[in-house]
């Protein structure tokens, strides 16, 4: 039953992430009119919404006023550097396509709407440049890059591991390669952390057009999911083409076992590309590795690195 109406807390918080209540609220307090008036919503409706948020133990209450939790403070409050309520509106955008998973089961078809508004798209990528600023000081401790000079952030989105990996190797520059309507979000990120002068973007679709220049190390990070295996074999020997003798190509995912049945989040995640995708699903571990192997990629392996979400990276040279 808690499984069953999980979704019973999801759209709360939603709700009032959509309506920005935490960043309203700030550091002080209102009260349940004062934030009616606001944000022009229904007295009584938002007075039950904001309790629900109490309960939730996002909101505290104190007679008629609302107060912000440390963690709403944190992760729900925009000035935050940790804010995640990008993250939150992507996956509320996501709900109309789950709410047909049983017409994607029985046709193996995807049912998102074909084209993302600006909105959505910018949810998207900024969804991922959070969860990517929370992995990367884990994975760029885990990975030497100090001796590379160059390297290809391939279906880089934001930008986001780019920035890190250069921040942590300061002889490094990068090329965020993504789709042209990535751009103005990529740049603008990259100037915010003053690194214009090191990481450029370039436009393309990965999938059909050629990557420009060559580079000694690739990165490729949760870009193969949304991908049937042909396609995936087609973008790594893309990436393995643009790389010096002896470059590096590391490949960043959420990895199933070899059963395909765990761990949880690549599980449900394999849904999320089945709604969402044409062929895209979670990878296991082995099927990333037979897939460099097969791109001409030499001494292939695992990193020690877990995500929160059971990401893994597979490593090896060309």
């Amino acid at each position: 039953m808690k499984v069953s109406g999980a979704y019973w807390e999801s759209f709360p918080l939603h709700v009032a992430v959509d309506l920005d209540v935490f960043t309203l609220i700030g550091e002080g307090s209102l009260s349940g009119e004062e934030i009616a008036a606001r944000r022009k919503v229904n007295g009584r409706a938002i007075r039950t919404l904001l309790d629900a948020l109490v309960a939730m133990g996002l909101l505290e209450k104190n007679g008629d006023r609302y107060f912000n939790t440390r963690a709403a403070k944190t992760f729900l409050v925009k000035t935050s550097p940790d804010y995640l309520g990008f993250a939150i509106k992507h996956h509320h955008h996501l709900v109309s396509a789950w709410s047909k998973l049983t017409q994607a089961v029985q046709t193996g078809k995807p049912v998102r709407k074909k084209r993302r508004t600006r909105s959505e798209l910018e949810s998207f990528l900024m969804a991922m440049s959070s969860n990517a600023s929370m992995l990367a000081p884990g994975i760029t401790r885990e990975i030497d890059l100090s001796q590379k000079r160059h390297l290809l952030d391939l279906g880089g989105g934001p930008g986001t591991y780019a920035i890190h990996f250069c921040q942590a190797n300061p002889s490094l520059r990068a090329t965020v390669f993504d789709l042209p309507a990535t751009a103005p979000i990529a740049q603008r990120t990259i100037r915010r952390f003053g690194l214009s002068s090191r990481i450029d973007f370039q436009a393309g679709d990965y999938l059909h057009d050629a990557v420009p220049g060559t580079y000694d190390v690739a990165w490729l990070s949760q870009i193969l999911h949304s991908m049937g295996p042909e396609s995936c074999q087609c973008v790594i020997e893309k990436a393995v083409s643009v790389l010096d003798p002896g470059g590096l190509i590391l490949v960043h995912d959420f990895l199933l076992n070899d059963a395909h049945d765990g761990p949880l989040f690549p599980a449900l995640f394999a849904l999320n590309m089945l709604v969402n995708t044409e062929e895209g699903r979670s990878y296991s571990e082995g099927e990333v590795h037979d897939m460099l192997v097969k791109a001409g990629v030499r001494h292939v392996r695992r990193l020690p690195f877990r995500g929160p979400m059971d990401s893994g990276i597979l490593c090896g040279t060309v």
